[in-house]
């Protein structure tokens, strides 16, 4: 049994390419794992896990940097996202915000899982289609989920490997805080360096 290891980009992986020795590609079979590079938001990445996800697989691990709404949190930090939600997955009721599940429709959030004990923080994240900006947003989306994280695809990777049973984890380091967006903030070369370095030692362990 292999696992899969899942990222949006190339460039959140570019390290752990060069470590393994992988051919350029966006989808990489080796010996004890398989790499697979999505495309950016939930998507591109569903489609992605539609064409390749199977039963051969018994851990797929999304690898990928994020934005953090606790300022607490050094950047460049490495979390283990336990749970997630589609936070725009619903309807709006006036200023009120429906989600999914509330209106029979489905489901929104989605939790790890798995038994592996990976020895990093844990924390919550929430997916996102449109990458939060503002004051405003910011506000109500603590309000209504007081996540940690944000990403484009996390919780579309759980949702895929819940449908199949497969056991799945999400790690992410931390890029930039959520804020109006200010590229001059944020430390995406330090976010990559370090979850590639994470992510070489997990997968080298299991190899």
């Amino acid at each position: 049994m292999k696992t899969l290891v899942v990222a949006a980009t190339k460039a959140e992986l570019a390290f752990f390419y060069q470590h393994f020795n992988l051919p350029e590609g966006d989808f990489v079979e080796s010996k004890n794992f398989d790499l697979l590079i999505t495309g950016v938001g939930m998507v591109a990445t569903a489609f992605a896990l539609g064409k390749h996800l199977s039963h051969k697989y018994e851990l797929v691990v999304n690898f990928g940097i994020a934005g953090c709404f606790d300022r607490d949190i050094a950047l460049g930090t490495v979390l283990n996202i336990t749970e997630d939600t589609f936070a725009e997955l619903g309807a709006e009721n006036g200023d009120e915000f429906i989600s999914i599940t509330d209106l029979g429709f489905g489901e929104n959030h989605y939790n790890s899982k798995t038994q592996r004990k990976v020895g990093l923080p844990l924390a919550k994240g929430i997916t996102m289609n449109c990458v939060t900006g503002s004051e405003k947003s910011i506000k109500s989306l603590i309000e209504r989920f007081n996540p940690t994280t944000e990403s484009m695809e996390g919780a579309a990777v759980f949702y895929a490997a819940k449908q199949l049973n497969i056991d799945c984890l999400q790690i992410r380091s931390i890029s930039n805080y959520v804020e109006p967006r200010n590229k001059d903030n944020w430390k995406i070369g330090l976010a990559v360096k370090n979850l590639n370095d994470w992510a070489i030692a997990f997968i080298g362990e299991m190899n």
